[in-house]
């Protein structure tokens, strides 16, 4: 019953932006610690962002500390990832993830949505 669903993913050239969205259904958003992952083809899984439920305090990877910013509208159940100044490296599935306890940018979250693909070529 609990599920989220990314998007906004798609293709841009280097230099451009992307805004991904992450939304909850069916449980109570405004609790969730939540995180935004990547995987790149031959790739581990790896953090990107992450906001708690308080504050809200926010963390990034090194590779995307001041491009990326994550923010949080619970009234609309919605997290969003906002892509500045994007790379080819950045090409990957977009996944974003839910728990209950902070976990910062380590992979063992609760709920997982299925992923956007971000595509950043010429």
């Amino acid at each position: 019953q609990l599920q989220l669903a990314e998007s906004g993913g798609g293709l841009v050239q280097p230099g451009g932006s992307l805004r991904l969205s992450c939304t909850a259904s069916g449980f109570n958003f405004d609790v969730y610690y939540i995180a935004w992952f990547r995987q790149a083809p031959g790739k581990e899984r790896e953090g990107v962002s992450c906001i708690s439920t308080i504050g809200p305090r926010t963390n990034y990877a090194d590779a995307v500390k001041g491009r990326f910013t994550i923010s949080r509208e619970d009234a609309k159940n919605t997290v969003y990832l906002q892509m500045n100044s994007l790379k080819r490296e950045d090409t990957a599935v977009y996944y974003c993830a839910a728990d209950r306890v902070d976990k910062l940018l380590y992979t063992m979250y609760d709920y997982w949505g299925k992923g956007t693909q971000v595509t950043v070529s010429s």
